[in-house]
């Protein structure tokens, strides 16, 4: 299959997976294994098309952010009220792993069989996240707190694992320190601009010898289709997330583990 078609077809997978619990980075390794896609340089592909996904986030939360960067020039920052403390206190601790990580998990954990892995690993953290009580006490993102936030952000360094999902980590890390799952996913998508910008420019930086014309072609494509697939699926997808359990999601990861082992790798 040629490089168009399957830069496409990603960009529409990043797209649908992104805002779901399902790991959208371990459905493109996963998709682009099938596809037979240019191993060469299809890590450094992936981390710039989530970018177009992630822009669909930015537009529809932009009052959000809006308000926040407000707040910061106004020196209006209160404990409880979103605010920029929240989001660098969540975005740190995987900011740091990724630093002195990131060589191993380029070469270590971007393959069809770590992903495997981490989707049941996921699932089961999810499952989890659901069973255990705690006593919810942020209904909204506005009741989260600066130790939450934290503590959030040490959950989101385990989406650095492809497979194990930035979105799902992030949620089952909200319910486990007293999160509601609406105010989990909002905080999820909020922090998910900013962290996912910060990790597109530091890979595109260190991978700035593949980003050859010919390329920049592919990766364009690729970023059109997601961003687009994404619009149209954000606000169905908000919606879903903050309504079905997690315990649906974690279900549908275990089926797509055992059906992409059983029929490809075996």
């Amino acid at each position: 299959m040629s490089d168009f078609i399957s830069s496409i077809i990603l960009g529409i997978v990043e797209g649908l997976t992104e805002f779901l619990p399902v790991s959208s980075t371990g459905h493109l390794i996963l998709v682009s294994d099938l596809l037979g896609f240019d191993e060469d340089w299809t890590t450094t592909f992936k981390i710039v098309i989530q970018l177009g996904a992630v822009m669909a986030v930015l537009i529809l939360y932009w009052k959000r952010y809006l308000g926040i960067a407000k707040d910061v020039v106004t020196f209006k920052l209160t404990p409880n009220k979103l605010n920029v403390f929240h989001l660098i206190l969540a975005m740190i601790p995987a900011l740091i792993v990724y630093l002195v990580a990131k060589d191993f998990i380029k070469n270590e954990l971007f393959g069809p069989a770590p992903v495997l892995i981490s989707l049941i690993a996921g699932g089961i953290l999810m499952i989890i996240a659901t069973r255990v009580k705690r006593k919810v006490t942020a209904e909204e993102t506005d009741d989260i707190s600066y130790k939450q936030a934290f503590g959030i952000g040490l959950f989101q360094c385990l989406a650095l694992w492809p497979g194990f999902s930035r979105s799902g980590s992030t949620i089952s890390g909200g319910l486990l320190l007293g999160t509601s799952q609406k105010a989990a996913a909002d905080f999820t998508f909020i922090i998910s601009v900013p962290v996912m910008l910060g990790a597109t420019v530091l890979d595109m930086y260190d991978s700035r010898d593949m980003l050859t014309s010919d390329r920049l072609v592919l990766f364009l494509i690729g970023f059109i289709a997601a961003f687009i697939v994404a619009m149209i699926a954000v606000v169905t997808f908000l919606n879903l997330i903050k309504r079905l359990r997690l315990e649906w999601f974690a279900a549908y990861r275990f089926l797509i583990a055992i059906l992409f082992y059983v029929f490809v790798m075996m």
